[in-house]
């Protein structure tokens, strides 16, 4: 079945064909009782769910009318693509997007790894100051110069493994730059037209594309452990990031970014190794191993 099959769908009834498939996959079975609970629907609506998606996977699913459940079938060939980082985190949080059904933590499925997220309200602010190209003011308050009041005109929100960061223009320092969003209080709109030179078109850092090459770390003894971890391809991984992100993503990852991989350690599975090529980068400076020439 292809996209234009499933397009004469309208969205709700595709997020159901959707939920169906998804538990028929990695459940293994799926009954209509699960797509009231989901969905909040009737009994009658279900059942015409299932019937359409029997007509459009005959092969998927059989019924066991002693269990009233359908089951997963050996023929079983998925009709949504389900991207992996959307399968774990609906196997974490429950199938949807999070707004109509909020989420139910899995008790089989973990995420260890807790992002610390700002209030929603913030979000909102931000986001819309984005979307009408407007500044904020707002206090801030860093972790070396403490709280202090910034006006600042956003332009991208950006999760850097840790924590969300707004990269904005701060008229303060007179430079674009990445602020926490969780440290951001008391925010207001500021209605004046903004500066060519404060947009996101003039931030130099974030518009820079490296081409970057990691490889598994020479003190690695098995390499073939790390190729795997990473998906590459003759032992190595290809990757083009924005400059302003580049320093985020090699700390994340404990990427070795000195020039001669020397870093010791079993914790540095990755070596960065066209270094040479990205020196003279501010936002390296927070990489591990990472040495400016001069």
């Amino acid at each position: 079945m292809s996209e234009s099959d499933l397009a004469e769908f309208n969205y709700a009834q595709r997020e159901r064909l959707a939920f169906i498939d998804f538990c028929l996959q990695f459940f293994g079975q799926i009954s209509r009782a699960d797509l009231v609970n989901h969905f909040k629907t009737g009994l009658a609506s279900c059942s015409r769910d299932l019937t359409l998606y029997r007509e459009l996977a005959p092969q998927n699913l059989h019924l066991k009318h002693e269990t009233k459940l359908y089951y997963r079938t050996a023929e079983f060939t998925p009709v949504f693509e389900h991207e992996p980082e959307s399968i774990l985190n609906s196997l974490c949080n429950g199938f949807g997007d999070g707004f109509s059904n909020g989420v139910a933590p899995s008790d089989i499925c973990f995420d260890a790894t807790r992002l610390i997220h700002p209030q929603s309200d913030v979000i909102a602010a931000i986001m819309r100051a984005i979307n009408n190209q407007q500044a904020i003011c707002c206090q801030y308050v860093s972790i070396t110069s403490g709280e202090s009041s910034r006006i600042i005109v956003p332009h991208s929100l950006s999760n850097n493994g840790q924590r969300w960061h707004v990269r904005a223009f701060d008229q303060k320092s007179n430079e674009f730059r990445d602020f926490v969003c969780t440290r951001l209080t008391n925010i207001t709109t500021v209605e004046t037209p903004l500066e060519p030179s404060h947009t996101q078109k003039a931030d130099i850092q974030w518009n820079r594309i490296h081409a970057i090459t990691l490889v598994p770390h020479p003190s690695v003894t098995h390499f073939k452990a790390i190729e795997l971890d990473y998906a590459m391809q003759a032992g190595k991984l290809d990757l083009n990031v924005r400059e302003a992100l580049l320093g985020y993503l090699m700390r994340q990852w404990n990427v070795d970014c000195s020039l001669d991989a020397s870093l010791n350690g079993g914790q540095h599975h990755l070596w960065l190794s066209n270094a040479k090529q990205l020196q003279h980068l501010s936002s390296l400076t927070i990489a591990p191993g990472y040495k400016d020439l001069p």
